[in-house]
């Protein structure tokens, strides 16, 4: 029998990510004092096997999962893409890693994509634009993100400056912020976005006919 492609037995994270929905799904609709206490065990079990896959402390994780409630779907993930008049694509750097990314974050309840990204811009970087179009809408799992309790769908927009150019705004997030050629990032926040993800996302910004990459 030719050997398995994959040596490693352990879960996939695309299966630990399945087994929590399952857990949640479970602990939501299930009124079954015996199935709830269940699925509430296949939760903790999960979350102890999503630490190991992670790297990440067990006991926070099961907390993390705990947590959650309703059914379980995908997070959303906004990023805004800003070009200055040379072609160079705004980047803020992240006080967490000290790495960069698109400036954006986790889309909150009551904003749309579009006030999300320019209020994302505002609060770590300074500066005001408009959300021009949507560019991308991946999902994060499809590309070799670092590993992530989440399944999480990102949004790529497309804003444009709206007033002078300012210098970067101190804030709780992020360190600086400025300009880069596409060819030359720094090193990027590879949890947030990767280097193929910004150029394209600067191919799609400058060329409207190629239309959104959705996944």
């Amino acid at each position: 029998m030719a050997p398995s492609a994959r040596s490693d037995p352990s879960p996939t994270l695309a299966q630990l990510q399945e087994l929590h929905s399952i857990a949640q799904a479970g602990l939501t609709y299930t009124r079954d004092p015996y199935d709830r206490e269940r699925f509430g065990r296949l939760r903790d079990l999960t979350a102890e096997l999503l630490a190991a896959r992670t790297g990440q402390d067990a006991a926070e994780v099961t907390e993390i999962l705990r947590a959650e409630q309703g059914y379980l779907t995908p997070k959303v993930d906004v990023r805004a893409v800003v070009l200055n008049a040379a072609g160079e694509v705004l980047l803020t750097r992240e006080r967490e890693d000290g790495c960069w990314s698109l400036p954006g974050g986790w889309a909150d309840p009551g904003e749309s994509p579009r006030m999300i990204a320019v209020r994302e811009v505002r609060e770590e970087t300074g500066r005001e634009v408009r959300a021009v179009r949507l560019l991308a809408a991946l999902d994060k799992a499809q590309h070799p993100h670092p590993p992530d309790l989440w399944a999480v769908y990102k949004l790529f927009l497309l804003c444009e400056l709206t007033g002078p150019e300012t210098a970067h705004t101190e804030n709780i997030e992020t360190l600086e912020s400025a300009f880069f050629a596409p060819d030359a990032l720094p090193p990027l926040s590879l949890g947030r976005n990767l280097p193929e993800q910004v150029r394209r996302a600067v191919e799609l910004a400058r060329d409207p006919a190629l239309g959104v990459d959705v996944d």
